[in-house]
């Protein structure tokens, strides 16, 4: 088995500012990179920005600058955002980065070459917001059926790719790779769409409208559609024609991490474009869901946004982090509200997390001179949390194969639950009246192992809090440092000394 692992996210759009659901895949795919890690992986985590197209031209003319501009000033907010969320990418990508640009003018003058292009006249309907064409038999009415805006009639010479030819390719290649479009009702989505003939596609626009793109290899009149230009980042952003032993290594990406809103373009046209090229498919390319407020998509297309920046202002990076992977299961729609998030903070996070420790290392504290004790006389009480906790990495394991991050985190508060449990059946401030010292001591042992394993379990989700949970109780390397085998009972020494502090997860 490869020891490599690739994960990226979509290129986000710069027309506008970051909002929740670039925040939600950002999350989501800085929690596998992190889990990974910790299973013993070189991994390769991309995420960037699509900076050309028709949008950004008529953003940044809005605001009085030129594209490159604009989108220089948009970038920084999505950067400095990740920064903020603790997100630790490996390579931020641009489409304007000069090798991006080198290799969607090489990828087309190779299907060029194939005879897999061709010029023809176009006339239909376009959508300017999405910037995609629309064959009439998917319209009902005037109205794009994406974003329902209205559309324009428009007619010009383009450049096509050879879409078609390639359908019976992908529809065979989806049926024999169950893995390959996740989750299945996606795959299913997918598969019903491609029942219908595929058109070609559309892979240029004319100059004479817009100017901000990529410029053809073979025609100065046009510039690179805006899709076709960013798809080809995951192949560009990790070494295609720049470093081919990079791209060997990580090639094919493992995971491309995905909102439900851009899956055909990810698993129709981006499969086919790479089968075209010569080159393998993703392994997996997984759609999550969209954040709803008020029965509505959250889009900034839409006018309803919710601003990160705000959100880790007011509860920090790691509750925000941990609301967007508890609240809903990675893959179906989840209902925003700040109601929910607090929810959350005060539930698993105070009462429960931010409980045990606490209460942990004030008895620590108290009983046996801030130092965890060792393990004297055990009863069936301490077995069955011991249990409990050993099968804490298998369920973890389970989960993540899943990217299920909703069930790895119910299996962490299950174990956490048992320890808050078993220090009030346990209950140590009648083992202290009564002088039970080596009771007291293999409970606290117990509690403060508890807490070492969820420090390693929670890292890859809440990683600020998980590192100050780990130097609270008093571990000396860094958590980052850890493997996923320390995920087993019993690596915590006694006498180790703590050092307890402020809380981490205040009540609302």
């Amino acid at each position: 088995m490869s020891k490599a692992f690739y994960v990226t996210t979509p290129l986000y759009y710069v027309n506008a500012a970051p909002h929740i659901g670039h925040s939600y895949t950002e999350v989501a795919a800085d929690c596998l990179s992190r889990y990974m890690k910790l299973k013993g992986k070189e991994v390769y985590f991309m995420t960037g920005t699509d900076e050309h197209g028709q949008k950004i031209a008529q953003a940044a003319n809005e605001g009085g600058l030129q594209p490159k501009d604009f989108a220089d000033k948009v970038v920084k907010r999505f950067t400095d955002l990740w920064k903020e969320l603790s997100v630790e990418y490996d390579y931020f990508i641009r489409t304007t980065d000069e090798d991006h640009v080198k290799a969607v003018q090489e990828a087309l003058m190779l299907l060029e070459e194939k005879g897999d292009l061709y010029l023809d006249e176009y006339k239909g309907w376009y959508c300017v917001p999405c910037e995609t064409f629309w064959p009439k038999m998917q319209l009902e009415g005037n109205s794009c059926p994406e974003c329902k805006r209205p559309l324009e009639e428009i007619s010009e010479k383009n450049y096509f790719f050879k879409m078609s030819k390639y359908q019976d390719w992908l529809k065979n290649y989806i049926e024999k790779h169950p893995d390959f479009i996740r989750p299945s009702y996606r795959k299913n989505e997918v598969t019903s769409f491609l029942e219908n003939p595929l058109s070609d596609l559309c892979i240029t626009r004319p100059k004479s409208r817009i100017n901000w793109g990529i410029e053809a290899p073979f025609s100065k009149e046009h510039v690179v559609y805006v899709w076709f230009d960013a798809l080809l980042n995951y192949i560009s952003g990790c070494g295609w024609l720049s470093d081919k032993k990079k791209f060997k290594k990580f090639w094919p990406c493992d995971y491309h991490l995905i909102g439900k809103d851009i899956l055909r373009p990810h698993a129709v046209y981006w499969p086919i474009m790479l089968h075209a090229l010569g080159l393998e498919p993703p392994k997996t390319i997984f759609a999550h869901g969209w954040w709803t407020l008020g029965g509505e998509k959250i889009s900034k297309s839409k006018g309803k946004v919710i601003d990160p920046f705000e959100m880790i202002a007011e509860y920090g990076a790691d509750v925000y982090r941990y609301f967007l992977l508890s609240e809903v299961k990675f893959g179906q729609d989840g209902v925003y509200s700040k109601e929910a998030i607090v929810i959350r903070l005060n539930s698993d996070l105070a009462n429960d997390i931010g409980n045990l420790l606490n209460r942990t290392l004030t008895m620590i504290e108290k009983y046996t001179q801030a130092k965890i004790p060792a393990v004297k006389k055990t009863t069936s009480l301490d077995d069955a949390l011991k249990k409990k906790a050993e099968g804490l990495a298998k369920k973890i394991d389970s989960a993540m194969a899943n990217l299920d991050f909703q069930s790895a985190l119910v299996s962490i508060l299950e174990v956490v639950n048992s320890a808050n449990k078993y220090i009030e059946e346990t209950a140590p401030w009648k083992l202290w009246k009564n002088k039970e010292l080596d009771r007291i001591s293999t409970m606290l042992y117990y509690l403060a192992e508890v807490l070492r394993l969820a420090s390693i379990g929670l890292w890859p989700i809440i990683p600020d809090a998980a590192g100050k949970m780990w130097k609270q109780i008093g571990q000396s390397t860094e958590i980052s440092k850890q493997g996923f085998s320390e995920l087993k009972w019993g690596l915590t020494k006694p006498g180790t000394k703590i050092s307890k502090g402020t809380p981490l997860f205040p009540r609302r």
